[in-house]
């Protein structure tokens, strides 16, 4: 599990079966305007003491003035959907200087044209997921009354999928990646962990060269804001998952007049330094853990025991078995401790496969280890030919770009280690060291923590639901609190997201508020 903070999106078997995925980020690629609040007065000053993202200016600046009079030229692409490609500059600092980014779109009309409100802007988390490919997977799956109001709309962020996309390994080297120990116990395990890291981020320098430092969550916000302009919308309209939040909230904060109907689910927390992110989402990990277990052992093909504590056991022992020797596989590659404890992770997203890790732990058991390889592989979003997406490699030039590292160097690592094990002693530890990667970064952060109030915006949904393994609850709390206008929207139940899963409760609240404009009041909980 190679995640810096949350990285979630949809993963391609359970999206048949129900699902939704995540990482995670906030930051500026420039310093944000000196600007005070949107009327002009000093915006006050956060009450956790962490640094208020600031709105931009009213008027546009000039040089940007040429994006926002481009003209879209939508064009057929598949069945129901249209396809588009808008310019935005490489570098907001100096737009118009030859150095420009091609961003990629897609559209499934609405059905109501007669009483369309506008576009409604989907992205599905990451950093790293594609929108374009997303909407096409859910587009039908939303309320019917959605889809007859609102075009429905995603575009691929600079360095994702079909947008100038960042690539950093040959595949063959992002499987070792992907394999490498992330529980080192000796100095030589470290120095191969820490090899691989600098492997990565050299590879990420030399083939992304120049955009690797203009790949930021502030500056995909500012895109957003452009394309939200070019469809015609007064308003932005958008549903954020996971990180699609943190996108979210970064564009609230940037532009609060321009907010029009905004759901944020699976919410991120701005406020997080990267460290304290981590920590409090491998106790998110453990919780679904937990909830997976308590499951588990209710059933006749438990494969981990008939208690909770029988459960936690066995999946230890596991991870310690595959630290000593890799396991067989139906491939030509082994199961390593990192992959198993990547499967796991990725069951930990949605209760629809939980099915699938029982059968994957079953098979583990036997000495197989293909099930969880599987997982694995899914999560990485690698293809059965070998290839991968470049959702990892996205998600790593936006997270480090977004945050100062967790750490620095192997011993701050060795000296959190406490901390992480306590928090969770199953996920802990390797969320630790693979919190690592970002300490060899070629390029400087260009974010830090901060609060968003987004002072004046209409009212913003965020939903959080209370197990939620890569987005703790408190974190929907948090962002929920700190907008100015947030209605905090809660699915007591588990795994990652709520909104268009399985809850009528969240799915009736969020529905009427994108057709009729009701917030849900806040404070709302939905149960099964």
């Amino acid at each position: 599990m190679r995640v810096a903070r949350p990285r979630r999106l949809v993963p391609a078997a359970a999206l048949a079966a129900a699902a939704s995925l995540l990482l995670a980020g906030c930051t500026s690629g420039h310093p944000a305007p000196t600007a005070g609040g949107p009327s002009g007065q000093p915006a006050p000053a956060p009450a956790n003491g962490a640094t208020p993202l600031e709105p931009l200016p009213t008027d546009l600046p000039a040089g940007l003035a040429p994006y926002y009079a481009q003209q879209l030229n939508w064009k057929p692409c598949t069945t129901d959907f249209e396809c588009t490609t808008f310019k935005v500059p490489l570098d907001y600092a100096h737009p118009g200087d030859g150095h420009d980014v091609e961003l990629s779109a897609i559209r499934k009309p609405a059905t109501d044209k007669a009483h369309r409100l506008g576009s409604l802007m989907l992205n599905p988390g990451g950093p790293g997921g594609s929108a374009t490919e997303y909407v096409q997977a859910i587009a039908s799956r939303y309320d019917p009354g959605v889809r007859a109001s609102y075009d429905l709309v995603g575009f691929d962020p600079r360095g994702v999928g079909k947008s100038a996309p960042v690539t950093c390994l040959a595949d063959d080297r992002m499987d070792a990646y992907a394999a490498a120990d992330i529980t080192p116990d000796d100095r030589s395990e470290i120095d191969a962990l820490v090899a691989v890291d600098k492997e990565f981020a050299a590879g990420c320098s030399a083939r992304a060269g120049e955009l690797l430092a203009h790949v930021s969550t502030v500056e995909a916000a500012r895109d957003m804001d452009m394309l939200r302009a070019l469809v015609g919308d007064q308003k932005l309209h958008y549903v954020g998952k996971s990180y699609g939040t943190f996108l979210g909230a970064t564009y609230a904060g940037l532009f609060p007049s321009k907010v029009g109907k905004v759901v944020l689910d699976g919410a991120m927390d701005p406020s997080l330094d990267a460290r304290t992110g981590n920590l409090t989402q491998a106790g998110g990990f453990e919780t679904a853990w937990t909830a997976f277990a308590k499951d588990c052992v209710k059933r006749d093909d438990c494969p981990v025991g008939h208690t909770e504590q029988e459960a936690g056991d066995q999946l230890t022992a596991l991870f310690k078995k595959l630290d000593a020797q890799p396991m067989p596989t139906d491939t030509n590659r082994p199961l390593t401790e990192a992959q198993a404890l990547t499967g796991v992770a990725e069951a930990m997203y949605t209760e629809a496969l939980w099915p699938h890790l029982r059968t994957a732990l079953a098979t583990a058991q036997g000495g197989n280890g293909s099930g969880l390889l599987r997982l694995a592989d899914e999560y990485y979003s690698r293809s059965e030919d070998g290839t991968y997406e470049n959702l990892m490699y996205a998600n790593m030039a936006v997270n480090c770009l977004d945050l100062p590292a967790s750490f620095t160097d192997p011993a701050a690592v060795t000296a959190a280690l406490p901390d992480f094990e306590k928090a969770a002693p199953h996920f802990g530890r390797d969320m630790a060291w693979m919190a690592l990667s970002c300490a060899y970064w070629p390029v400087k952060p260009t974010g830090a923590p901060h609060t968003v109030r987004a002072a004046g915006a209409d009212p913003i949904v965020v939903v959080g639901t209370t197990r939620d393994p890569a987005t703790p609850y408190a974190w929907a709390k948090s962002l929920a609190g700190q907008l100015e206008s947030g209605r905090l929207l809660s699915y007591d139940g588990d795994g990652h997201t709520a909104y268009g899963r399985h809850n009528t409760c969240i799915d009736d609240a969020v529905n009427r508020y994108l057709l009729g404009g009701a917030a849900p009041d806040n404070g709302k909980v939905c149960k099964d």
